[in-house]
């Protein structure tokens, strides 16, 4: 389980305290009104902002860990791929720096890239990618780094509502086929209704609320998530 509690993070004049959780092969989608500090929370967690409290994963604690030693996979809304690499190249930077794979490295990435259909595309380079393309090579290199825990900062955002929505599908099947801990960040009600299991809603720097969909549209604690599905449902 990954565990939070009284993480707490300063920036300029706000103060940004999480507690929370999310167990393996859950989806946690995190939900709020744009600037309450849903993509801080997920910075505090990969490593990339200091943040005082408790932080574990499996009972073991994150604090301290440098960003590259934590369990953690992060896939962003700009994918993160290296527009100098082709598609292959940027899948085996996941495995190793130099790019050089042995033979169980390369299957690695066979059996990825087959299960994300991006195997015709693994010769070109990001810039001859449609925005799906360039979404599943993403996602497929966070895979590929096999860390535990997947953060997914609207990852999906740009992408039309038939990719978006057959990019939800493959998360949760990867999620359970993996045994993943995830969360998603995202703005639309409707991505917590398609795969999350529960949703952490965050107002002013704090999750106000955690419990299933459902939970949240019949008994909201408050009355900004009440305006939130009002407009967003």
């Amino acid at each position: 389980m990954l565990d939070v509690k009284a993480l707490i993070a300063r920036r300029g004049e706000h103060e940004f305290c999480y507690d929370f959780s999310c167990h393996a092969g859950q989806i946690v989608a995190v939900l709020g009104q744009s600037g309450c500090g849903k993509s801080t929370l997920l910075a505090m967690i990969a490593g990339f902002i200091k943040a005082q409290g408790q932080l574990s994963w499996q009972g073991q604690s994150l604090q301290g860990l440098p960003v590259a030693q934590r369990p953690v996979s992060s896939l962003f809304q700009q994918h993160n791929l290296f527009e100098h690499l082709n598609v292959m190249q940027n899948l085996a930077l996941a495995l190793h720096r130099s790019l050089r794979l042995n033979d169980e490295q390369r299957q690695k990435i066979k059996e990825v890239a087959e299960r994300l259909d991006i195997v015709d595309l693994m010769a070109k380079f990001p810039g001859d990618l449609s925005g799906g393309q360039r979404q599943r090579a993403a996602l497929a290199r966070a895979l590929l780094r096999e860390r535990p825990i997947l953060l997914l900062d609207e990852p999906f955002s740009a992408l039309d509502p038939i990719l978006r929505d057959e990019s939800l599908r493959l998360v949760s099947e990867l999620c359970r086929e993996h045994h993943l801990a995830v969360l998603l960040v995202t703005h639309q009600w409707q991505d917590a209704m398609a795969i999350a299991d529960e949703v952490a809603f965050i107002d002013e720097g704090r999750v106000v609320q955690q419990c299933s969909p459902e939970q949240l549209l019949k008994f909201p604690a408050s009355s900004q998530i009440q305006h939130y599905l009002k407009v967003s449902s």
